[in-house]
């Protein structure tokens, strides 16, 4: 199987270097400045609990070409949500129709996008639960979780799953996308904490924010008939009651929420310290829109997406809520 990933940041170079170690054939599609620095020194993967793979680049097809679709057997897409509909035009124009696309993007709308513009081809949805961000080696995955693809012809989720990374294959995974859009609702306040994720989840008030805002985000589904499926070992529901607790007790039942790499943080606090446009519309503003048409008011959402566009420094938790 020809793999192309379209989408050579953290998330595509990762999951990337660990096919390729494994024997993959893997092509990587991606800017210059990126796969300049892979030619030059291979691409090293590292994750939290000292996994290591270090793939020479001739083990790896790097291109800044879309003319490289036409060799796949198989497409990734891990760009940044903006990206997805000139990446499916591109798709659509130099790969065979009978290639599979799966999305391993965040957000809920991107294989709508993908599948309005691929519509003969078999595109199917993905979750990935895991931060990845760059190391002085490479890139380094720093948080835990397993890959979920939608379930669908082709056994690709076991064809995918090699050591270190496992994909699996679900009927619900439009539920599992929910669920991690709702964890990701913190992308933006760890960005606007300039906390470590670790620092932030040790701290009662940042907790007390990240519960409001789930639990609005949760009356929004809720009202508007949407079914969630946890991606944390708690069910959804129960998340906002932990993360209110003492911090000893927290520590204590959310042991495993607290099993990251001390130094993590989201990929949208990074994307706001290099001053990069952020994934915000697709993660907020899904919230915001449909509390707009069920008539919810959510104001921790709004006020979140406002500051992330505007704010220039760390803010406290008790300006989240104005």
């Amino acid at each position: 199987m020809r793999i192309v990933i379209a989408g050579a940041g953290s998330i595509g170079c990762f999951t990337g270097g660990l096919l390729a170690a494994a024997g993959k054939d893997v092509t990587l599609l991606g800017r210059a400045r990126i796969l300049d620095q892979i030619r030059a020194q291979g691409l090293t993967v590292t994750d939290f609990s000292g996994v290591r793979q270090a793939v020479p680049s001739e083990r790896l097809g790097l291109s800044d070409e879309p003319a490289c679709f036409a060799q796949a057997d198989l497409v990734i897409v891990t760009v940044k949500s903006g990206a997805t509909r000139e990446i499916a035009r591109l798709i659509a124009e130099h790969a065979s129709a009978t290639v599979p696309v799966v999305s391993w993007q965040n957000g809920i709308e991107n294989v709508a996008v993908l599948r309005n513009i691929l519509h003969d081809h078999d595109v199917r949805a993905g979750m990935v639960p895991f931060n990845v961000v760059p190391s002085e080696t490479g890139f380094h995955r720093a948080t835990s979780g397993d890959i979920v693809i939608e379930q669908g012809a082709g056994e690709l989720g076991e064809a995918l799953s090699v050591p270190h990374l496992s994909v699996t294959e679900s009927p619900r995974i439009k539920a599992v996308q929910w669920g991690k859009l709702v964890i990701n609702l913190n992308n933006a306040l760890n960005a606007l904490s300039g906390l470590t994720l670790q620092e932030q989840l040790l701290d009662r008030n940042w907790r007390r924010v990240m519960a409001d805002q789930m639990a609005e985000a949760l009356g929004v589904l809720r009202r508007s008939g949407i079914e969630v499926a946890s991606t944390t070992p708690l069910p959804a529901w129960m998340t906002p009651h932990i993360l209110r607790l003492p911090t000893p007790l927290f520590s204590r039942i959310a042991a495993k929420m607290l099993t990251i790499d001390p130094s993590a943080r989201t990929s949208m606090a990074y994307d706001l310290m290099a001053g990069r446009p952020t994934e915000i519309d697709s993660l907020q503003g899904e919230i915001i829109r449909l509390g707009d048409q069920a008539g919810i008011a959510t104001p921790i959402c709004s006020r979140v997406a406002n500051l992330i566009e505007t704010a220039k420094a760390p803010v406290s938790a008790s300006e989240i809520k104005g």
